[in-house]
């Protein structure tokens, strides 16, 4: 059984990765959309309702509130992902 050792900077070049990665799907995907839902966000980032709540909490993710339906604008999606 082989046993691979998995470093700091092995962590850091997989975020640079995941992160690029993420911005060509945003790109590709949502690039007609202006205003996306929580779930379309949700399935977009591949993250939980909590963790979005969260980065709304904290205020990282800006959002609208129309009714009862919450709108991301996807420009900010996209500043978030690059400030990160």
């Amino acid at each position: 059984m082989a046993v691979d050792i998995i470093t700091k900077e092995d962590l850091k070049e997989f975020k640079i990765e995941l992160l690029e990665d993420l911005k060509k799907m945003l790109s590709q995907k949502a690039q007609d959309k202006k205003w996306l839902k929580s779930n379309e966000v949700r399935k977009l980032l591949k993250i939980s309702s909590g963790t979005l709540q969260t980065l709304r909490i904290n205020g990282t993710l800006q959002y609208s509130k129309v009714g009862g339906t919450i709108y991301y604008n996807y420009q900010d999606i996209e500043k978030m992902l690059n400030q990160k």
